[in-house]
């Protein structure tokens, strides 16, 4: 079996912090600190994302048109 990658990981756990925050059960304090660190993760995946689109472009430019 194949590690997640980086990207994989961090959207893992933003789905579960977002999980977790919309059932409403995290106390106010911690909640603020979930939204925080989703915050975080979702600037880290998008620039993972950002990234590999433009490793994609890179490739699609250097292959010779049929």
């Amino acid at each position: 079996m194949m590690n997640e990658s980086p990207f994989d990981t961090k959207l893992a756990r933003l789905e579960a912090i977002v999980k977790t925050l919309e059932s409403g059960e995290p106390s106010l304090d911690d909640a603020v600190k979930l939204f925080k660190e989703g915050k975080a993760l979702a600037a880290e995946c998008e620039q993972l994302l950002r990234g590999a689109q433009e490793q994609v472009d890179r490739a699609m430019s250097e292959t010779p048109n049929a």
